[in-house]
């Protein structure tokens, strides 16, 4: 923990804050106005189908008794029918819009403030359209309105389930209220209802029962419009403003972010508090690790390796970095859902990720956990699988001097992932070095081309105990494609037992990959043609984001 405080110290000058400029002025959060949209379309939904069968149920069953009924006069012909369906046709437009409308979510909740007023109105014409009791309110013969209207209940929920701008809450909820006093008027004026009860009576039901609620809509909205203010305020960490959660491992979170004065979107990784624990140590270890992470990754230049931004603390004492937003999917989502990849494909990708390595390891560090969560395929501008290689977090310096050549892998951290450990790695031994990467990136090799991995055993530690005695049955027998044979001995020379047995270093195996006899080169018009028949952009959030997070 002293290591973080000397990071927030360091960093609190950059990292401060701005001054709370009012919950009322900021809106909400990007997440919870999409979220109240939605809510918005469902209750619109529900209103429409509430609706329905209160005002013209009750007219089906009284035509099932009584084959005189005129259900056609009762459903298209009254005037009360005429302001029932334009109700219910209203919401259910409001609701398409909610659900598949592009609009921004705020002007979707602002055309919910225009229904807030007609769906108080159909609800009083339902109600008290021609009802008015005939005579003044008395007592003893209930000739009087009882209770709260419906369309007081329906004012209380729109706040709770729309949130928006107190003001405009309550110039919604007051125009709502008004709906009742404005139906019983209309209705008396053109002779619906008797004239005898009074204005003044008609006037004190309202403001104690619809107005009333119409108060409480802005009490309320005056809260939750503040709730979101302090979750964005929350969600603010240096100049990045968090947007939407992307995903989560077993060491942070990350999120989608955006600067608040540059229009650069970015993925902010957070660590996880449950993962701190209380115990002091092993909080700063995983400090010191989630530290390591940003530091090696920021050192690195390669195009393929993923760039980060920033890093630093909170003042709540969370620890985070940012870096570039991807566009993409990942490796092992690609194989699910595609299937196993062409070889001129696998060459392609494999050769980039062999681009890091180089630079990671002339850097002298070694990643650890190369395998195909941690790798993924993107489109940057007008280029398509694009490589980068992601999650740093176990990455190891060869150099004894390095801040970060310390060995974090104790208690819960665990080193590397069992499908794609080396022999040495499982062993653990002390003289590692960027062959173990090599062995890694075969493993991934083989499970773009057979859609399997070399390994499988029931347990970790049985997988594990396999890269140690088993030989790798060779891809050509699991592939549904036509495996050249220098490819394949390149991959099985990746599997080797021995480091020495392996390619010397990255670049002398992106050498041998483009030496390899394919049929034809993945070029960049067969990566476009792909991506624009596939579209794999459409759940690239949610991967994106657990790849970053890394450690599942």
């Amino acid at each position: 923990m002293r290591q973080l405080r000397r990071i927030h110290k360091a960093t609190h000058g950059l990292l401060a804050l701005p001054a709370d400029r009012g919950a009322t002025t900021q809106g909400l959060p990007a997440d919870l106005a999409a979220e109240a949209s939605q809510r918005l379309g469902i209750a619109c939904l529900v209103y429409a189908f509430t609706y329905f069968m209160a005002y013209f149920m009750s007219s089906f069953v009284a035509w099932t008794s009584d084959q005189s009924f005129s259900l056609w006069r009762h459903f298209f012909l009254r005037t009360e029918s005429h302001i029932a369906w334009a109700a219910i046709l209203l919401a259910l437009g409001v609701f398409a819009i909610a659900r598949f409308s592009r609009l921004k979510p705020e002007r979707v909740l602002d055309i919910g403030l225009a229904f807030v007023i007609v769906g108080a109105a159909g609800i009083s014409c339902n109600t008290l359209w021609g009802v008015l009791p005939d005579g003044p309110p008395d007592w003893r013969t209930g000739n009087r309105y009882m209770g709260v209207p419906w369309e007081g209940v329906w004012i209380i929920l729109y706040p709770v389930i729309a949130p928006n701008k107190p003001t405009r809450i309550l110039l919604a909820a007051v125009a709502a209220a008004s709906t009742g006093l404005i139906t019983t008027w209309v209705s008396r004026y053109i002779g619906a209802t008797s004239p005898e009860v009074s204005y003044t009576y008609l006037l004190q039901y309202f403001l104690f029962t619809t107005y009333l609620c119409a108060l409480l809509a802005w009490f309320s909205s005056i809260y939750i419009y503040r709730l979101g203010g302090h979750v964005r305020r929350a969600r603010e960490i240096g100049s990045y403003q968090l947007v939407k959660k992307l995903g989560a491992g077993g060491m942070g979170e990350v999120w989608r972010a955006r600067h608040r004065m540059l229009a650069r979107p970015a993925a902010i990784k957070l660590i996880r508090s449950d993962v701190l624990g209380d115990d002091a140590g092993a909080q700063g270890a995983v400090l010191a690790r989630f530290e390591r992470e940003a530091q090696a990754t920021a050192s690195l230049q390669s195009p393929h390796t993923i760039r980060v931004y920033d890093f630093g603390a909170t003042a709540e004492g969370s620890f985070y970095y940012v870096m570039e937003l991807l566009h993409g999917i990942g490796l092992d989502e690609l194989v699910h859902r595609f299937g196993p990849q062409s070889p001129e494909r696998v060459v392609f990708i494999l050769t980039q990720i062999c681009h890091s390595l180089v630079d990671a390891h002339q850097n002298g560090m070694i990643h650890r956990d190369i395998k195909p969560g941690n790798i993924f395929v993107c489109r940057l501008g007008q280029e398509y699988d694009f490589v980068k290689v992601l999650d740093f977090g176990l990455v190891k310096s060869t150099s004894k001097s390095e801040s970060f050549s310390m060995d974090l892998t104790r208690n819960d951290i665990t080193c590397g992932t069992p499908g794609y450990l080396s022999p040495e790695m499982v062993l653990s031994r002390p003289e590692i070095d960027g062959r173990a990467d090599l062995y890694s990136l075969g493993c991934v090799a083989y499970w773009l081309l057979t859609g399997t991995a070399v390994f499988s055993g029931d347990t970790a530690l049985a997988t594990a105990a396999m890269h140690l005695r088993d030989e790798p049955i060779p891809p050509s027998r699991r592939c549904e494609f036509t495996i050249p044979n220098d490819l394949e001995q390149t991959i099985l020379a990746c599997l080797a037992k021995e480091p020495a047995d392996r390619p010397a270093d990255a670049e002398q195996l992106a050498d041998r990959l483009a030496a390899c006899a394919l049929e034809k080169r993945w070029q960049a018009d067969a990566a476009q043609q792909w991506w624009e028949t596939n579209k794999p952009l459409r759940d690239a959030g949610s991967s994106a984001g657990d790849a970053i997070a890394g450690d599942k």
